[in-house]
C-alpha cells in the first residue's frame, strides 16, 4: 500500500469542491434549508395567536356592551370583523370559518347591570383547533368582568367579586372536549398524501434518466401531455388506498367524528391529490437525479408543513407568513377537510378553498408542460 499523500488528498478535495459547485441544487439546499428553518421558527411560529376574527351579535348598544367589546379588542386576542344581524347569519360565519368566535351580548345587559343582577354573555368558539382559541378563551372572563366594573367606576373591586358581576358562557363548537386528535388526524390525511404523492411523482422522470430508459420514452410518438398523464395517473390509485386507510383509522381508532358528506370529502381529496402529483411531476422536470428530486421535495415540504396550519395555528402567524402559507395546496385542503369532517360543511361553506385547490391543478400542469424537455441535453 502506498504511503499517505497530501498531494493526492488535495486533488480529491479540489475535485469534490468542483463537483459540489456544479450540483447547484444540492449546494442551494445546504444553504437554503437552514435559512428557511431560522426564519420560520424564529418569526412565523406563534402558539398564542392574537387578533382572532370574531363576530359580534348584540341586540343592545348600551355603554356596558360597548365597554366589554372595547376591552376584548384592546386585549389583542379579539378582532371584531363581522356584526351579524341574526343568529343564523352568525352561525353561517363560524361554520364557514370566517370567524373564530361569535360573541352574543343580550339586549337587557345594561338593565340587569343597573339592577345589580349578574348578566350573562355567550361566546361560541371554533374549537376545531383547540390550541388556537385556548388563550383567547382563558382570558375572556377576566377581561369582560373588569371592563364592566370599570364602566361602573368600581375598578378597585377584588378579583373574585369582579368575576361574580358577570357570567360568561363558552360553547366550544365542533370539539367541546378539546380533543387534539380531532384536529390532527384529519390534517394527517393531507400531510401523508403530500409527502408520498409529491415525492413519488418527483422521481417519475429522473428515474427514467438514471436508468437510461429516457431515450426510449422520448422516441415514442407521444406528446408531453400524454407522457405526463401516463406518469401521474397511476399514483391516483395509490392515493386512493392511502385515503381509505387514513379515514378508516380516523373513525375506528381515534373516534374522529364524520358529520359531513362523503362525496364532497372525496371530491376535495381527488382535486388535492391531482394537484400534488402534478406538482411532483413539475419538480421532476427541474431535477436531473433522484437525489435532487428528493431534495427539492423536502425544500417544498418543510415550509408547507409549518405554514399550513397543521403544526401551529395559522392565525398566530404574521401577515407575511400567512401570505406564503396561502400559496400551498395543503393549507386549503386542511381547512376543507376539517370543515367537512368536524363541522359538516357544505360546498357553499368551503367554496373558496375548493376553488383554490382546483386552481392549482391547471397551474402545475402548465408549469410541467412548459418545463418538459424533449431532449436529454
Amino acid at each position: 500500500m502506498s504511503r499517505f499523500s497530501f498531494t493526492r488528498l488535495d486533488a480529491i478535495l479540489v475535485k469534490e469542491f468542483i463537483q459540489m459547485r456544479r450540483d447547484r441544487i444540492t449546494f442551494g439546499m445546504m444553504l437554503g434549508v437552514p435559512v428557511v428553518q431560522l426564519l420560520l421558527f424564529g418569526f412565523a411560529i406563534n402558539n398564542d395567536p392574537k387578533g382572532l376574527s370574531a363576530a359580534l351579535l348584540a341586540t343592545g348598544q348600551d355603554r356596558y356592551a360597548r365597554a366589554i367589546v372595547t376591552a376584548l379588542e384592546v386585549s389583542g386576542y379579539y378582532r371584531f370583523t363581522h356584526r351579524p344581524a341574526t343568529a343564523a347569519e352568525a352561525e353561517s360565519l363560524i361554520a364557514a370559518g370566517d370567524v373564530s368566535f361569535v360573541v352574543t351580548i343580550p339586549g337587557d345587559l345594561g338593565a340587569r347591570v343597573e339592577r345589580g343582577d349578574s348578566p350573562t354573555i355567550l361566546v361560541e368558539a371554533d374549537a376545531t383547533d383547540p390550541s388556537a382559541s385556548s388563550g383567547a378563551v382563558g382570558a375572556l372572563q377576566t377581561l369582560a368582568a373588569r371592563a364592566l366594573l370599570r364602566e361602573q367606576g368600581r375598578e378597585a373591586v377584588a378579583a373574585e367579586q369582579a368575576r361574580s358581576q358577570l357570567s360568561v358562557t363558552v360553547h366550544r363548537r365542533y370539539n367541546p372536549e378539546g380533543v387534539s386528535q380531532y384536529n390532527i388526524v384529519p390534517g394527517l390525511l393531507g400531510v401523508i398524501l403530500q409527502m408520498t404523492m409529491v415525492m413519488m411523482t418527483a422521481m417519475a422522470l429522473t428515474r427514467e434518466i438514471e436508468r437510461g430508459t429516457m431515450e426510449n420514452l422520448l422516441a415514442m410518438p407521444a406528446s408531453p401531455a400524454e407522457i405526463m398523464l401516463g406518469k401521474v395517473l397511476p399514483f391516483l390509485a395509490v392515493g386512493s388506498v392511502q385515503v381509505a386507510f387514513v379515514l378508516t383509522a380516523a373513525r375506528t381508532l381515534f373516534g374522529v367524528p364524520f358529520v359531513g358528506g362523503l362525496t364532497l370529502l372525496l371530491s376535495a381529496v381527488l382535486v388535492f391529490v391531482l394537484a400534488l402529483v402534478l406538482l411532483g411531476y413539475t419538480i421532476s422536470t427541474l431535477a436531473r437525479t433522484q437525489m435532487q428530486a428528493m431534495q427539492l421535495t423536502f425544500f417544498f415540504f418543510l415550509p408547507s408543513l409549518l405554514l399550513s396550519g397543521f403544526m401551529f395555528p395559522f392565525t398566530g402567524m404574521p401577515g407575511w407568513a400567512q401570505a406564503i402559507g396561502e400559496t400551498f395546496p395543503l393549507t386549503h385542503f386542511l381547512r376543507a377537510i376539517r370543515a367537512i369532517m368536524l363541522k359538516g360543511a357544505t360546498l357553499s361553506d368551503i367554496g373558496f378553498e375548493f376553488f383554490v385547490l382546483a386552481l392549482f391543478v391547471p397551474v402545475y400542469a402548465l408549469l410541467a408542460l412548459l418545463r418538459f424537455r424533449k431532449t436529454l441535453d
